[in-house]
């Protein structure tokens, strides 16, 4: 990993248009958050040493996150917010010292891809520019900051709608809020900001003005995909943006060799990795990081949810839930049935309606469920954890298990049959 680049992500919004108590960054797409996304797209720049992650509404919850998931990063409080440039020099005493690049990103932003990243920093060095913003070109650049250029293509300025005049509002290149800096360049930029405005706000834009007025070279690079830039501000953005992610995988999926039978109808993370002729049928959701393995066939209204391992030639039949477990290859869990916190061995067969009973709601305590390799499962099964199925051994339908199995045993746990003659016809006639 190169030292060099270090990023800063403005999370600190409460993000009003959610309507929601969730802070705006930790709202999900296929169960990962939107932070999540960007956060995973710096990272795998693999040029970003260090993340510094601007929080301010429900703090603690986002700070949170981020030190559970990403050791890379650290929070930095901004408390009164006070604008875009306020948010960005809350991260000035982490960075002092700092010989190299800064990349300033929303963190509202999930569709940014690692490639763009990438581009991006290679286009800002080959111009050796000091600052470089990421624009991109709108057919409606409404609302928008648009770019001002000058006669040789760099940054002029970045002029506000409101502050424009008739000629600029008809420039489509518009400011995304992206941002790379040459920190020894571009550092007492964020010295010299002002809140001589109707916000009363320090504002990110006017780094811009700064290193124009102090002769710095000023470049921006144009998205090749707007796209990208796409920034989620409410719940129907939320699902517009959840439905380009979706259909990013599922194109991808499909060039890397995998079935998917109906895209309009099946949803699977982009943290999932599907082995060539594996099929996948509608109506088929599956969040989270998962490796599913080839030649299996998951669906039609199958879920996964996260942490679940398949190897080859598995079958998860129509209305099967699997979270955290592995299903090793040649093993069928067909249709109707549950399996979670568990781990099936290869040539495993799941009858129709089995349940893996995981959850102690006393103790708050998930535990294992183990079958070895051959074991089978009669219809309706329900398999208490922690419990283990030694290899070949089998339960009868409708049984309860609630203790080890040995090798080749049967289990059946079954009240005995009574038929009782006549009593329907005895029944109607009391009626």
């Amino acid at each position: 990993m190169n030292n060099s680049v270090k990023a800063v992500i403005l999370a600190a919004g409460k993000g009003t248009r959610m309507k929601s108590e969730t802070p705006k960054v930790l709202h999900k797409i296929l169960n990962k958050t939107i932070l999540g996304y960007v956060l995973d797209a710096v990272n795998a720049t693999g040029e970003v040493a260090e993340n510094y992650v601007i929080v301010g509404h429900q703090a603690e919850l986002v700070e949170n996150f981020v030190k559970e998931n990403y050791s890379n990063a650290k929070c930095c409080l901004q408390s009164p917010q006070l604008g875009t440039g306020h948010a960005v020099y809350q991260a000035y005493d982490s960075l002092k010292g700092f010989d190299g690049e800064v990349v300033i990103l929303n963190g509202d932003i999930p569709l940014i891809t690692p490639e763009t990243l990438k581009e991006f920093i290679a286009a800002h060095r080959e111009h050796k520019a000091s600052l470089t913003v990421m624009s991109a070109i709108f057919n409606d650049p409404s609302n928008y900051g648009r770019i001002i250029r000058d006669e040789k293509g760099s940054v002029k300025a970045i002029i506000e709608e409101k502050d424009a005049t008739p000629a600029q509002k008809k420039i489509q290149e518009i400011n995304t809020g992206v941002y790379l800096l040459n920190w020894k360049d571009m550092s007492d930029a964020f010295l010299h900001l002002d809140s001589n405005n109707a916000q009363g706000e320090y504002y990110l834009t006017d780094i811009v003005k700064w290193a124009i007025a102090n002769g710095l070279k000023t470049e921006a690079y144009v998205l090749k995909n707007n796209e990208e830039s796409f920034g989620i501000n409410s719940k129907i953005q939320l699902a517009q943006a959840g439905k380009i992610l979706n259909k990013r995988t599922l194109y991808k999926l499909m060039e890397d060799g995998v079935t998917i039978v109906d895209p309009d109808t099946t949803y699977i993370s982009c943290d999932t990795e599907i082995g060539a002729d594996t099929i996948v049928y509608p109506c088929t959701y599956i969040e989270g990081k998962n490796k599913i393995g080839k030649d299996c066939k998951i669906g039609p209204f199958a879920r996964l949810r996260g942490d679940v391992e398949i190897g080859d030639n598995v079958k998860i039949g129509n209305f099967v839930e699997v979270k955290k477990s592995v299903i090793k290859s040649n093993t069928n869990v067909s249709h109707l049935s549950y399996i979670g916190d568990s781990e099936l061995g290869s040539g495993v067969n799941i009858g129709a309606g089995t349940i893996t009973a995981n959850y102690d709601p006393i103790s708050k305590v998930k535990s294992r469920t183990v079958l070895e390799d051959g074991a089978n499962t009669g219809s309706n099964t329900v398999l208490v954890a922690p419990v283990t199925l030694k290899e070949n051994a089998m339960t009868a339908a409708g049984s309860v298990v609630s203790k080890n199995i040995e090798k080749d045993a049967l289990a059946i746990t079954r009240a005995p049959l009574r038929v009782i003659s006549g009593w329907v016809s005895r029944l109607k006639k009391h009626d």
